[in-house]
C-alpha cells in the first residue's frame, strides 16, 4: 500500500468535552472515542483538540478520559503496555478500531525492516554505546546518541541493519513525509479559547450554517493559502452557536465560516463522531481529492 503523503497544512479537528457524556457505560464511550480517532487517521488530520463546553465537574473526568483513550488509540501496539500500563479506563481497549497507519507497522521481524524507515520507540536501556531502543522488533536497535532518557516515546529511522544489529537516529515527527498519527494536545477550557488559538482558517459546522455548496468556492480558496486549519464540532446536546452563547460570544466573530454539511438532515440530531466523518469526507473531496472548488451544477 502507498503511504498517504503528510499534508501540505496542518489540519486539526476540535471535539467538546461531552462528547460522551450521555453514554452510560465505559465500553460504549470508548467506542465512541474509537470512532473519533480513527476519523482522525482516515483523513489525516494531525490534531485533535478538545475543549470544555461547560462548567460541569464531570466534563473534567471526560476530558481525561478522551485524551487517554485518543493517545492509547495513537500509540503503536508495541510500545502501549510501556508507556500506558494497565489502567482500568483502558479496560475496553479491545472494541477500539485500529488505526493501521504506517507508524503502526504489522512487520514485527527485523529481516522485514527496510534501511530509511520510520518508526516509533522507547528506550529500554543505555549503556557506553548509546541507548537502546524498542521499535516492535525481536531485539532493540541501537541509538549511538547522548542518553535519552527511558519510558519516553521518540521517533527514529533506520539507518543500518547488519544481520540481527539494527541502528537508528533521532528523527523529527514533522520531519516524516507520510502521515504519521495525530497528537492530542491539553484540552483547551472553552470553545472561545480554542477558537482563539491562533489557526489560520477556522471551519465550524452547525446545522445553522450555511451550505457548504454555497461556500465552496471562496472555502477552499482559502483553505489552499492557510498553513493551519481547525475544523470544529458541537457537542451532542448543543450546537456551537449554543455554546458560543452560554460563553457569551458570538460564533461569526471568530470562525472564518460556518457550514452545514448536512442540509436537510434526517435525524433530530447528528452525533459529533457522525459529522465529523461527514464534515471531514466533504472537505477532502472538495480541497484533497480536487483541489479546485465544486463547480455549481456538477
Amino acid at each position: 500500500m502507498a503511504l498517504a503523503p503528510r499534508r501540505p497544512r496542518r489540519l486539526a479537528i476540535g471535539i467538546p468535552a461531552s462528547l460522551v457524556s450521555e453514554v452510560p457505560h465505559l465500553r460504549e464511550k470508548t467506542l465512541r472515542i474509537g470512532l473519533v480517532g480513527r476519523a482522525a487517521a482516515i483523513f489525516r488530520a494531525e490534531e485533535i483538540r478538545i475543549y470544555f463546553d461547560g462548567m460541569d465537574a464531570r466534563l473534567q473526568k471526560d476530558a481525561r478520559l478522551i485524551s487517554l483513550i485518543l493517545r492509547y488509540m495513537e500509540t503503536p501496539q508495541y510500545l502501549r503496555r510501556r508507556l500506558f500500563g494497565l489502567r482500568p479506563e483502558l479496560r475496553y481497549a479491545g472494541v477500539l478500531p485500529p488505526l493501521r497507519t504506517p507508524h503502526h507497522p504489522t512487520r514485527a521481524k527485523i529481516s522485514q525492516l527496510k534501511l530509511g524507515e520510520y518508526r516509533e520507540g522507547v528506550v529500554v536501556s543505555t549503556d557506553s554505546r548509546g541507548s537502546w531502543v524498542d521499535i516492535g522488533v525481536e531485539k532493540p536497535a541501537l541509538l549511538p546518541e547522548p542518553k535519552v532518557k527511558g519510558e519516553k516515546r521518540i521517533t527514529v529511522r533506520v539507518s543500518s541493519i547488519e544481520g540481527e544489529k539494527v541502528m537508528v537516529e533521532l528523527a523529527s515527527r514533522s520531519r516524516v513525509p507520510h502521515y504519521w498519527g495525530y497528537v492530542v494536545p491539553r484540552p483547551e477550557q472553552s470553545l472561545k479559547e480554542l477558537l482563539s488559538s491562533g489557526f489560520d482558517l477556522i471551519v465550524a459546522t452547525s446545522r445553522r450554517g450555511r451550505r457548504l455548496a454555497d461556500v465552496s468556492e471562496d472555502l477552499v480558496e482559502d483553505w489552499l493559502k492557510s498553513r493551519s486549519i481547525l475544523v470544529v464540532f458541537g457537542s451532542p446536546s448543543r450546537g456551537l452557536y449554543e455554546i458560543a452563547q452560554s460563553e457569551d460570544f458570538r460564533l461569526d466573530d471568530y470562525a472564518h465560516y460556518v457550514v452545514n454539511t448536512i442540509p436537510v438532515q434526517g435525524v433530530e440530531t447528528v452525533r459529533t463522531e457522525e459529522a465529523i466523518y461527514a464534515s471531514l469526507a466533504l472537505l477532502n473531496y472538495l480541497v484533497d481529492l480536487h483541489g479546485t472548488p465544486f463547480k455549481k451544477g456538477v
